[in-house]
């Protein structure tokens, strides 16, 4: 169907390589001149401030979630104006002890076209379709909730 690169840059820059020394900070290149810097998170020995993996893995699944929410919306003629989401990633202990990112709660907030109005039924039912359509909830084990 299609494939999406991405290329991922790492470089030891001069410093030692013991666990604790060396950078955790890399460079995710999306191509088309769009790089970001991303690191571990701070309790991973990574660098504060600029975004981890286990931020990046919320963000898809949000971003995700809100592109599919738009196109049943869009189908419905349900005009929005604003879509916001504070979703938040939980990191846990696994099966076998090991760090899992097991849930994600998506907190979607959403501002309608003036004139358009939507019941929670409906909010609910769309926010349903969507995940249950969203590439990236499909593709995963962790356990994604919409909390409206």
């Amino acid at each position: 169907m299609s494939s999406h690169i991405i290329n991922l840059t790492w470089n030891r820059e001069g410093k030692g390589f013991g666990y604790k020394e060396y950078s955790r900070d890399h460079v995710l290149d999306f191509g088309h001149g769009i790089t970001v810097r991303a690191s571990a998170a701070k309790e991973y020995l990574g660098t504060a401030g600029i975004p981890d993996p286990e931020q990046t893995f919320v963000a898809s699944l949000s971003s995700c979630h809100m592109l599919t929410f738009l196109a049943f919306a869009a189908l419905q003629n349900l005009t929005l104006e604003c879509y916001t989401d504070e979703a938040v990633g939980y990191l846990e202990k696994g099966a076998r002890e090991k760090p899992i990112l097991s849930r994600v709660e998506l907190h979607p907030k959403t501002v309608w076209a003036e004139g358009v109005t939507v019941s929670a039924e409906k909010l609910q039912e769309l926010h349903r379709k969507a995940h249950e359509e969203c590439f990236l909830a499909n593709s995963v084990k962790t356990e994604i909730t919409t909390i409206l």
